[in-house]
């Protein structure tokens, strides 16, 4: 079996819910989400449409008007914009590039602003679900610890998880100094993955996922 060399947010989460979805999916790579299903193509689009948007001025397709406004504000954010920005991190937490043999950690910020008069970063993600009600302010933790690594004058971050069609926004708020304690969580999800990689065990979790698991060899599988 190979070792545990990369990881994201959706891999590590995708462990916590079920190491054998995890193991399929990112392991031996014997099974693949449908990227054309309904939500994944419309997910895709909106990312498409929101950054040619915020940053070139491309017009939004007419389906998309409606999230024109919250965009608009989106754009007058002060500072420089970097759309679908890929950074990485390596295992001892030092700045990367998406692609270098030592990546670790691999992230793609929806919108990063940095304001260098102000110190200040905003990090913000689009989210298409109808509701926030099972928002995940995890990965907006995870992704300051990122830009922190890589932008180390930034010393504060705005973030948010942006729901565009309900309207809400998830808040959270870091400073530099607190790095550690950020990743503290994420530091032991990824040491209980190495031991899956060490020990060969990828024990299915039944959930409620289980009714839509790619994973049709799985005895849980559509219950």
């Amino acid at each position: 079996m190979s070792k545990f060399k990369t990881w994201s947010y959706s891999a590590a989460t995708t462990f916590e819910k079920c190491p054998k979805q995890y193991y399929h999916l990112y392991v031996s790579k014997d099974v693949k989400t449908d990227p054309n299903q309904k939500h994944f193509l419309y997910g895709n689009e909106v990312h498409k449409a929101a950054e040619l948007y915020v940053r070139d001025g491309v017009s939004l397709p007419a389906k998309f008007n409606m999230f024109q406004s919250i965009l608009d504000k989106v754009k007058r954010i002060p500072g420089d914009k970097y759309c679908e920005h890929k950074i990485g991190l390596t295992k001892d937490l030092e700045p990367c590039g998406f692609f270098d043999d030592n990546v670790w950690w691999r992230g793609v910020l929806d919108l990063l602003v940095i304001d260098k008069d102000k110190n200040l970063a905003t990090v913000i993600d689009y989210k298409t679900g109808k509701s926030s009600q099972y928002a995940d302010t995890r990965q907006l933790s995870l992704m300051s610890v990122g830009v922190f690594k890589h932008f180390p004058e930034v010393q504060n971050i705005k973030s948010a998880l942006m729901f565009l069609v309900s309207k809400e926004l998830v808040k959270e708020d870091y400073t530099s100094e607190k790095i550690d304690e950020m990743f503290e969580e994420w530091s032991k999800i990824t040491h209980r993955i190495d031991t899956a990689y060490q020990t060969e065990v990828f024990n299915a979790v039944p959930n409620f996922g289980c009714r839509w698991c790619p994973v049709a060899s799985c005895a849980h599988n559509g219950k």
